[in-house]
């Protein structure tokens, strides 16, 4: 039985058993399975409830008429009584459920939906995955012209997850880095149709998800619609208000930003920006703008010097063609190193800065200098988490001793971050910063537990950097073993099966969306270690050999085709 089928199964089993304590000259209570569901195309509409119906199937034609695409659900409001009919809301957000959901009748004649709660959309269009818990919903029913009707329905969408994946997609808000050289991808989930490109100039209006806003620049804060936007052929036309007297900085910003969201889009090519009704206008800057111009601020540009790398009984290796040390007294062993991070030149892309963690006496002591050269020691402790590198700042940071992160930076003595609120998961055994340096995703452990959040760099000006706001993102892995940006908005995790007892990879969206595991083919052995980055091929470490992931095969293979596994532990790309 699959996860998901024992969690439906033990509710149903309490249900029953509170059911069988009723008097036996009670009404037989019925359980009924929801039906298999085919997979139609976008475009066709729920049916109306037929005559007779029965309560179950009024209930369950109610959750199949959230898959529609027409204003306003008229076919989900069939199926109710004539009171909620009109004040039902069906803008109040989703609630996404397990296909395999069921429907319990009472004895008092009430309908009890039960199923696995896969998470909820709000009405800003942001996910928030669920925790494991069980759905469940009573619904009252009365007869309304002799057929059965739902008399009080939940605000918001009740839709099953297979109807939800047809409907709607993923699109990206982008919103500006604290420093202004990258975006940051927030996740939201758009119906399909020709509305999408106005839907997202309203949400990008409307600003960041609560849990990213502290950690990211808005240039369209406080801007609005002067005008309807305009869609015509492949080119968008958006005119602003409120931002007549915005200085070209901000002019620049927030017109990337309009580019960079809706150029996401099939059907949009280009981008015209309006100020007032006129047409914007920046040096450097065509007045009809396209992803292209502004390709600069990409969260996923990889550096071209950043190879991956890995270390071999202590020293620093790359993983090119043709593997070799890496240069310096790093790559031929000198420290010992159990782990290692490196730092690029944001402007030129090259190898600059690295830490290395160096283990000796029971003790570890962080060791840092200029890539290829001398290595100094700056910070010790009775343990680190392996190093992750701070994107366009050529900052690294560690957790140390579980509990206390820590950052160091252009040769300064390290600094403690503010994290108060990431003790309270558990104790952290790893830790990785996102590509565009504003999420950090971190295992933590808890008893048994070895969980996967996310949360959010802030930093300010005249204050400590702060990392707050965790979420977890994948609650169906309890034995998260590591973690790897693969882009952006996605991670690469190594987690334990409890099905089989073995660790094998998952991909998942920063929001908790879309958790599928990676194909192990190839591998000799379980992996235990984890690198991934934008634009380059993910690592594993296996049976204490490096292995590659090739894409368009499906296979992990070794590094140099055709030839023997390259021996190493603890593969990262440079950040």
């Amino acid at each position: 039985m699959t996860r998901r089928g024992a969690v439906l199964g033990a509710a149903l089993l309490a249900l029953v058993s509170g059911c069988a304590t009723v008097p036996t000259s009670s009404s037989v209570v019925q359980i009924t399975q929801a039906p298999p569901r085919a997979d139609s195309p976008v475009g066709i509409e729920p049916l109306s409830p037929e005559t007779g119906a029965t309560p179950e199937e009024v209930v369950r034609g109610f959750l199949d008429a959230a898959a529609s695409t027409v204003r306003g659900h008229p076919v989900a409001r069939e199926h109710l009584a004539p009171e909620p009919q009109g004040s039902w809301s069906d803008d109040a957000g989703i609630t996404v459920l397990g296909a395999d959901y069921a429907t319990v009748t009472t004895d008092a004649g009430t309908v009890v939906v039960t199923g696995e709660l896969v998470g909820t959309i709000d009405q800003r269009g942001g996910f928030t995955v669920g925790g494991q818990e069980v759905y469940s919903r009573e619904f009252r029913l009365e007869q309304v012209g002799g057929e059965w009707r739902i008399s009080d329905p939940p605000d918001g969408l009740l839709m099953l997850e297979p109807d939800f994946e047809r409907l709607y997609e993923r699109r990206d808000l982008y919103f500006l880095d604290p420093t202004g050289q990258r975006f940051v991808p927030d996740p939201r989930y758009l119906i399909t149709g020709e509305a999408q490109p106005t839907v997202l100039v309203e949400r990008l209006l409307a600003g960041p998800s609560a849990v990213l806003a502290a950690g990211v620049r808005n240039e369209l804060e406080g801007a609005a619609l002067g005008s309807t936007v305009v869609v015509s052929a492949q080119a968008v036309t958006v005119d602003l208000t409120g931002v007549a007297d915005a200085t070209p900085t901000r002019l620049a910003g927030l017109s990337a930003q309009l580019v960079w969201t809706l150029g996401q889009l099939p059907s949009v090519r280009s981008v015209e920006v309006r100020v007032d009704g006129d047409p914007l206008t920046l040096d450097g800057v065509p007045a009809v703008q396209t992803v292209d111009t502004w390709t600069a601020l990409d969260p996923d540009a990889a550096p071209v010097d950043a190879v991956g790398h890995y270390l071999v009984d202590g020293a620093l290796w790359t993983a090119t063609d043709a593997p070799a040390p890496a240069p310096g007294p790093a790559g031929a062993g000198a420290y010992g190193l159990s782990s290692a991070a490196v730092a690029t030149d944001p402007s030129t892309g090259e190898l600059t800065q690295m830490v290395g963690v160096a283990e000796r006496d029971g003790a570890v002591t962080l060791l840092t200098g200029p890539y290829g050269g001398d290595l100094m020691p700056v910070l010790p402790s009775g343990s680190l988490t392996v190093p992750t590198v701070a994107p366009a700042r050529q900052e690294f940071w560690v957790v140390r001793d579980g509990s206390t992160v820590v950052r160091v930076a252009g040769g300064r003595p390290p600094q403690a971050v503010n994290a108060v609120t990431l003790p309270g998961l558990g104790r952290a055994t790893a830790l990785q910063l996102s590509p565009d340096g504003v999420r950090a995703a971190v295992v933590v452990e808890d008893g048994e537990r070895r969980s996967l959040h996310v949360g959010t760099v802030v930093r300010s000006d005249d204050g400590p950097v702060a990392l707050r706001d965790w979420r977890e993102v994948a609650p169906a892995l309890g034995q998260v073993v590591d973690v790897a940006w693969r882009t952006s908005g996605s991670l690469l995790v190594l987690a334990g099966d409890a099905g089989e007892e073995r660790t094998v990879p998952y991909l998942v969206g920063v929001d908790g969306w879309d958790l599928s595991p990676v194909p192990t083919a190839g591998l000799p052995s379980q992996a235990t270690q984890v690198a991934a980055a934008p634009e380059r091929p993910p690592l594993v470490s296996a049976g204490g050999t490096i292995w590659e992931w090739q894409v368009a095969g499906g296979t992990w293979v070794t590094l140099v085709r055709g030839q023997q596994p390259q021996p190493g532990t603890e593969p990262f790309y440079p950040g």
